[in-house]
Protein backbone atom coordinates (compact mmCIF):
# COMPACT_ATOMS: atom_id res chain seq x y z
CA UNK A 1 0.00 0.00 0.00
CA UNK A 2 1.10 3.72 -0.65
CA UNK A 3 3.08 5.38 2.33
CA UNK A 4 1.31 8.71 3.01
CA UNK A 5 3.37 12.09 3.38
CA UNK A 6 3.92 13.50 7.11
CA UNK A 7 5.77 16.64 6.22
CA UNK A 8 7.79 18.66 3.11
CA UNK A 9 10.45 20.87 4.66
CA UNK A 10 11.78 23.48 2.86
CA UNK A 11 15.90 23.29 2.88
CA UNK A 12 16.49 27.01 4.70
CA UNK A 13 20.03 28.42 4.20
CA UNK A 14 21.84 28.28 7.35
CA UNK A 15 25.93 29.43 7.20
CA UNK A 16 28.32 26.83 8.99
CA UNK A 17 31.37 28.97 8.80
CA UNK A 18 32.56 32.60 7.45
CA UNK A 19 32.64 31.28 3.68
CA UNK A 20 30.06 27.87 3.68
CA UNK A 21 25.93 28.09 3.79
CA UNK A 22 24.19 25.01 3.35
CA UNK A 23 20.50 24.37 2.90
CA UNK A 24 19.27 22.37 6.28
CA UNK A 25 15.79 20.76 6.03
CA UNK A 26 16.95 18.66 8.68
CA UNK A 27 16.40 19.49 11.75
CA UNK A 28 13.39 22.14 11.09
CA UNK A 29 11.22 24.07 13.16
CA UNK A 30 8.18 22.08 12.06
CA UNK A 31 10.56 18.40 12.65
CA UNK A 32 13.32 17.44 14.74
CA UNK A 33 14.56 14.66 14.09
CA UNK A 34 14.00 11.02 12.27
CA UNK A 35 16.54 9.53 14.59
CA UNK A 36 18.88 8.39 13.52
CA UNK A 37 18.29 10.74 10.49
CA UNK A 38 19.75 14.06 12.75
CA UNK A 39 20.91 16.33 9.96
CA UNK A 40 20.57 17.03 6.18
CA UNK A 41 22.87 19.72 4.65
CA UNK A 42 23.13 20.50 1.25
CA UNK A 43 25.93 22.52 -0.28
CA UNK A 44 26.16 24.36 -3.26
CA UNK A 45 26.21 23.78 -6.11
CA UNK A 46 29.28 26.42 -5.45
CA UNK A 47 31.94 27.26 -8.20
CA UNK A 48 35.46 27.30 -6.87
CA UNK A 49 37.72 29.60 -9.01
CA UNK A 50 41.14 28.55 -9.54
CA UNK A 51 43.98 29.87 -6.86
CA UNK A 52 40.54 29.86 -4.28
CA UNK A 53 40.95 29.26 -0.72
CA UNK A 54 38.80 27.15 1.00
CA UNK A 55 38.41 24.70 3.83
CA UNK A 56 36.73 24.02 6.89
CA UNK A 57 39.46 23.90 9.26
CA UNK A 58 39.21 21.04 12.31
CA UNK A 59 36.94 20.41 14.31
CA UNK A 60 35.29 17.85 16.75
CA UNK A 61 32.19 15.10 17.02
CA UNK A 62 31.33 12.75 18.63
CA UNK A 63 28.68 10.25 19.36
CA UNK A 64 27.36 10.02 15.66
CA UNK A 65 28.63 9.54 11.79
CA UNK A 66 28.70 12.38 9.22
CA UNK A 67 27.75 10.73 5.66
CA UNK A 68 29.03 12.49 2.52
CA UNK A 69 27.61 12.26 -0.92
CA UNK A 70 30.18 13.98 -3.44
CA UNK A 71 27.52 15.23 -6.07
CA UNK A 72 29.75 16.87 -8.38
CA UNK A 73 33.30 18.32 -7.69
CA UNK A 74 35.72 16.62 -5.23
CA UNK A 75 36.50 16.78 -1.41
CA UNK A 76 39.06 15.70 1.07
CA UNK A 77 39.16 14.54 4.53
CA UNK A 78 42.04 14.18 7.21
CA UNK A 79 41.02 12.88 10.99
CA UNK A 80 43.50 12.65 14.16
CA UNK A 81 42.77 8.99 13.87
CA UNK A 82 45.22 8.59 10.57
CA UNK A 83 42.93 9.04 7.57
CA UNK A 84 43.38 11.01 4.80
CA UNK A 85 41.49 10.39 1.91
CA UNK A 86 40.08 12.16 -1.09
CA UNK A 87 36.04 11.44 -2.02
CA UNK A 88 35.34 12.00 -5.89
CA UNK A 89 31.69 13.15 -7.70
CA UNK A 90 29.37 10.55 -7.37
CA UNK A 91 31.52 8.78 -4.06
CA UNK A 92 30.20 8.70 -0.88
CA UNK A 93 32.59 8.74 2.74
CA UNK A 94 31.28 7.52 5.98
CA UNK A 95 33.44 9.07 9.04
CA UNK A 96 32.25 7.40 12.55
CA UNK A 97 33.36 9.82 15.46
CA UNK A 98 33.31 7.58 18.13
CA UNK A 99 34.04 8.43 21.58
CA UNK A 100 35.65 11.42 19.52
CA UNK A 101 37.72 12.61 16.74
CA UNK A 102 39.12 15.94 15.22
CA UNK A 103 38.69 16.55 11.39
CA UNK A 104 38.95 18.64 8.32
CA UNK A 105 37.62 18.59 5.04
CA UNK A 106 36.83 20.76 1.98
CA UNK A 107 37.76 21.15 -1.47
CA UNK A 108 40.61 19.23 -2.75
CA UNK A 109 43.95 21.34 -3.79
CA UNK A 110 42.76 20.32 -7.50
CA UNK A 111 39.73 21.26 -7.25
CA UNK A 112 41.07 24.33 -5.87
CA UNK A 113 43.78 24.87 -7.61
CA UNK A 114 42.19 24.59 -11.22
CA UNK A 115 38.54 25.43 -10.13
CA UNK A 116 35.59 23.49 -10.60
CA UNK A 117 32.21 23.15 -9.29
CA UNK A 118 31.58 21.45 -5.79
CA UNK A 119 28.27 20.19 -4.32
CA UNK A 120 27.31 17.76 -1.79
CA UNK A 121 25.09 16.31 0.58
CA UNK A 122 26.06 15.58 4.60
CA UNK A 123 23.97 13.27 6.42
CA UNK A 124 24.46 13.28 10.84
CA UNK A 125 23.80 9.12 11.00
CA UNK A 126 23.11 8.91 14.93
CA UNK A 127 24.88 5.97 17.01
CA UNK A 128 23.17 3.96 19.39
CA UNK A 129 23.82 4.88 23.23
CA UNK A 130 25.59 1.30 22.86
CA UNK A 131 28.25 2.30 20.22
CA UNK A 132 28.75 5.95 21.24
CA UNK A 133 32.01 5.57 23.23
CA UNK A 134 33.25 2.89 20.19
CA UNK A 135 36.49 3.57 18.02
CA UNK A 136 36.05 6.11 15.78
CA UNK A 137 36.53 4.49 12.35
CA UNK A 138 36.70 5.76 8.07
CA UNK A 139 35.09 4.31 5.38
CA UNK A 140 34.88 5.37 1.67
CA UNK A 141 33.52 4.37 -1.95
CA UNK A 142 33.92 5.63 -5.54
CA UNK A 143 30.57 5.73 -7.70
CA UNK A 144 31.45 2.83 -9.66
CA UNK A 145 31.37 0.61 -6.41
CA UNK A 146 27.61 1.68 -5.60
CA UNK A 147 25.36 -1.19 -6.69
CA UNK A 148 22.85 -0.29 -9.43
CA UNK A 149 19.09 -0.58 -8.26
CA UNK A 150 15.71 0.14 -9.33
CA UNK A 151 16.36 -0.61 -12.98
CA UNK A 152 14.89 1.31 -15.97
CA UNK A 153 14.03 3.67 -18.74
CA UNK A 154 15.19 6.73 -17.59
CA UNK A 155 16.39 5.56 -14.33
CA UNK A 156 20.16 5.92 -12.86
CA UNK A 157 19.70 4.71 -8.79
CA UNK A 158 22.72 3.78 -7.16
CA UNK A 159 22.92 2.43 -3.42
CA UNK A 160 25.12 3.25 -0.82
CA UNK A 161 24.19 1.79 2.20
CA UNK A 162 21.85 -0.80 3.48
CA UNK A 163 20.04 -4.00 1.45
CA UNK A 164 17.65 -3.02 -1.26
CA UNK A 165 16.59 -5.72 -4.39
CA UNK A 166 18.97 -8.16 -3.23
CA UNK A 167 22.12 -6.30 -2.98
CA UNK A 168 24.26 -4.52 -0.77
CA UNK A 169 25.49 -0.90 0.01
CA UNK A 170 29.24 -0.89 0.66
CA UNK A 171 29.02 1.73 3.70
CA UNK A 172 28.30 -0.29 7.06
CA UNK A 173 26.09 0.74 10.10
CA UNK A 174 25.36 -0.66 13.17
CA UNK A 175 21.37 -0.54 12.16
CA UNK A 176 20.05 -0.34 9.11
CA UNK A 177 20.23 2.59 6.87
CA UNK A 178 19.37 2.40 3.15
CA UNK A 179 20.32 5.49 1.28
CA UNK A 180 19.94 5.73 -2.32
CA UNK A 181 21.30 8.63 -4.47
CA UNK A 182 19.88 8.84 -8.47
CA UNK A 183 18.29 10.02 -11.24
CA UNK A 184 15.06 10.43 -12.84
CA UNK A 185 14.31 11.57 -16.60
CA UNK A 186 11.45 13.68 -16.95
CA UNK A 187 8.21 12.09 -17.59
CA UNK A 188 9.85 8.80 -15.93
CA UNK A 189 8.36 7.52 -12.61
CA UNK A 190 10.62 5.28 -9.71
CA UNK A 191 8.94 3.23 -8.02
CA UNK A 192 10.44 2.44 -4.23
CA UNK A 193 9.55 0.13 -1.28
CA UNK A 194 10.17 1.02 2.09
CA UNK A 195 10.06 -1.28 5.14
CA UNK A 196 6.84 -0.46 7.05
CA UNK A 197 8.11 0.49 10.93
CA UNK A 198 11.22 2.42 9.63
CA UNK A 199 11.77 5.98 9.49
CA UNK A 200 11.28 7.07 5.65
CA UNK A 201 12.91 10.13 3.67
CA UNK A 202 13.52 11.62 0.11
CA UNK A 203 15.07 14.63 -0.48
CA UNK A 204 14.88 16.67 -3.73
CA UNK A 205 18.19 17.52 -5.02
CA UNK A 206 17.35 18.74 -8.49
CA UNK A 207 14.48 18.92 -10.73
CA UNK A 208 10.49 19.05 -10.13
CA UNK A 209 9.30 16.02 -8.91
CA UNK A 210 5.17 14.56 -8.17
CA UNK A 211 4.73 11.93 -4.88
CA UNK A 212 0.70 11.59 -3.92
CA UNK A 213 -0.10 14.48 -6.28
CA UNK A 214 1.85 16.77 -4.84
CA UNK A 215 4.16 18.73 -6.70
CA UNK A 216 7.73 19.13 -4.67
CA UNK A 217 10.59 21.43 -5.89
CA UNK A 218 13.90 20.98 -5.02
CA UNK A 219 15.35 21.85 -1.57
CA UNK A 220 12.59 19.96 0.41
CA UNK A 221 12.62 17.12 2.24
CA UNK A 222 9.68 14.72 2.27
CA UNK A 223 8.76 12.66 5.66
CA UNK A 224 6.62 9.61 5.11
CA UNK A 225 4.56 8.46 7.66
CA UNK A 226 5.70 4.88 8.67
CA UNK A 227 2.86 2.74 7.76
CA UNK A 228 3.06 1.09 4.40
CA UNK A 229 5.63 0.30 1.83
CA UNK A 230 4.84 1.91 -1.48
CA UNK A 231 6.26 5.63 -2.88
CA UNK A 232 5.69 6.36 -6.38
CA UNK A 233 8.32 9.29 -7.47
CA UNK A 234 7.19 11.06 -10.94
CA UNK A 235 9.57 13.35 -12.30
CA UNK A 236 7.88 16.59 -14.06
CA UNK A 237 12.00 17.54 -14.93
CA UNK A 238 14.99 15.73 -15.31
CA UNK A 239 15.76 15.16 -11.31
CA UNK A 240 18.00 14.27 -8.64
CA UNK A 241 16.54 12.37 -5.25
CA UNK A 242 18.10 10.97 -2.63
CA UNK A 243 16.17 8.44 -0.88
CA UNK A 244 16.92 7.40 2.81
CA UNK A 245 15.02 4.79 5.15
CA UNK A 246 16.23 3.41 8.42
CA UNK A 247 15.16 1.91 11.28
CA UNK A 248 14.26 4.08 14.00
CA UNK A 249 16.51 4.43 16.98
CA UNK A 250 14.22 4.54 20.03
CA UNK A 251 16.24 6.49 22.10
CA UNK A 252 16.82 10.14 23.66
CA UNK A 253 18.40 12.71 21.47
CA UNK A 254 20.54 15.50 22.45
CA UNK A 255 22.38 17.03 20.09
CA UNK A 256 24.61 20.29 20.08
CA UNK A 257 27.07 22.58 18.23
CA UNK A 258 29.28 19.37 17.01
CA UNK A 259 28.12 16.66 19.17
CA UNK A 260 25.03 13.68 19.26
CA UNK A 261 24.88 12.11 22.56
CA UNK A 262 21.29 11.06 24.82
CA UNK A 263 21.42 13.83 27.14
CA UNK A 264 22.71 17.75 27.65
CA UNK A 265 24.75 16.63 30.23
CA UNK A 266 26.66 14.60 27.58
CA UNK A 267 27.28 17.19 25.42
CA UNK A 268 28.19 19.41 27.93
CA UNK A 269 30.91 16.94 28.52
CA UNK A 270 31.74 17.12 25.39
CA UNK A 271 32.49 20.68 24.65
CA UNK A 272 34.37 20.47 28.00
CA UNK A 273 36.60 17.31 26.56
CA UNK A 274 37.22 19.48 23.45
CA UNK A 275 38.29 22.54 25.37
CA UNK A 276 40.46 20.38 27.33
CA UNK A 277 42.46 19.13 24.75
CA UNK A 278 40.82 15.30 25.10
CA UNK A 279 40.00 15.29 21.27
CA UNK A 280 43.59 15.49 20.64
CA UNK A 281 45.52 17.43 17.84
CA UNK A 282 44.95 17.90 14.06
CA UNK A 283 47.25 19.95 11.82
CA UNK A 284 45.37 21.00 8.46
Amino acid sequence: MKKTIDHILEGREKRITDEDVVRQPLPHQNFRFANPFIVLHHMGPVIIHPGQSSRINPHPHRGFSPYTFMLQGEGYHRDNAGNDEIVKAGGVQWMFAGRGILHSEGPTDELLKHGGTQELIQLWINAPKANKWDEPFYQAATKDQLPSVLPGDGLNFRLASGDYEGKTGPIKNFTPVISIVGEIAAGKTANFTAKPGYWTLLYIIHGDVVVNDETISPHHLIVFSKENEDIAITATTDAQVLFLSAEPIEESVAAKDNFVMNSPEENEQAISDYKNGLFGSLSF
